[in-house]
């Protein structure tokens, strides 16, 4: 074999070497993307799909932003398309469930849901599913403050009972649900019911009194997260007292400044202008005698 070819067969050979290099450190270099996929169902109203993606980064998992999934009805295929959502900064994306699909939400007791993430220059393709069945939560309380919530499932065309399953009771608040009392969870028995006393009595509500009961099962295996609410005027009334914004307080506004604090400001103002005044004039009258001196 002549040197040239030899020559241009090593270059060749290099240039092949640091191509596919370069390919598999930029394989090497994506990051892999979990998906967790949850089912909602809020008052037994229209069911939503919550999906969270994370991956794992310098040995921690964080959350994926902005990365397009996909999320699908029992089967990937476009007829049974749910939406595609972009996740925010959590790495959280939230779909409902279309009524185009209504009829074929229908047609089963159980469904799966599943999220596909394509992949993109950062990440390799990812996907996960859940399964779960058809649920719902229904809350009676009574005149001695018990409050009764029942799980049913859909069977055989017919809702029953659910046993076992474990619900938290709870009063809805701003930042979080707050427990009816000590028990933290409440378990279903035969009959699918579970009881709880109320024990919140001075809790305050809205204008009439009003609060609002929560029952929910949270992650179950079967049925996903199933929530229902009530409201009943179990909380204290909230009532405006002593409505001083229209008059002269230290609460109202700027134009209802209270009398004697106008005074004192003023005082104040004129005191330190009187004073820095007094100053200056000292100033001019000790400039003056200092030209008199020199010129006598």
């Amino acid at each position: 074999m002549k040197p040239q070819n030899k020559q241009r067969n090593t270059v060749l050979a290099i240039v092949f070497l640091l191509a596919n290099f370069h390919a598999f450190a930029q394989a090497v270099d994506k990051n892999s993307v979990s998906l967790g996929v949850n089912y909602f169902a809020a008052n037994n109203t229209i069911p939503y799909v919550l999906v969270r993606a994370k991956s794992k980064i310098d040995g921690k998992f964080k959350p994926v932003a902005n990365i397009a999934v996909a999320v699908y009805l029992d089967t990937t295929s476009t007829a049974t398309l749910i939406g595609k959502v972009l996740t925010n900064t959590k790495g959280e994306a939230v779909t409902l469930i279309p009524p185009s699909l209504k009829a074929k939400w229908q047609q089963s007791k159980k469904h799966s849901f599943y999220a596909v993430f394509d992949g993109n220059k950062q990440y390799d393709a990812g996907s996960g599913d859940v399964t779960v069945g058809k649920a719902k939560i229904v809350i009676d309380t009574s005149a001695d403050r018990k409050i009764t919530a029942t799980v049913l499932a859909m069977k055989d065309s017919t809702w029953q009972p659910v046993a076992g399953a474990e619900l938290k009771i709870g009063i809805r608040r701003l930042d979080g649900d707050l427990s009816v009392n000590e028990t933290a969870t409440f378990t279903t028995d035969s009959t699918g019911q579970t009881s709880a006393d109320f024990k919140r009595d001075s809790i305050p509500g809205d204008t009439k009194g009003n609060i609002i009961l929560v029952a929910k099962m949270e992650d179950n295996e079967q049925y996903g997260n199933i929530s229902a609410e009530k409201i009943v005027p179990w909380g204290g009334k909230f009532v405006t007292i002593n409505d001083t914004f229209d008059r002269r307080t230290l609460f109202g506004t700027r134009d209802k400044t209270p009398i004697w604090l106008l005074l004192i400001a003023s005082s104040i103002i004129v005191a330190v202008w009187g004073i820095i005044i007094k100053l200056v004039l000292n100033l001019i009258t000790i400039k003056k005698l200092g030209h008199e001196a020199v010129g006598a």
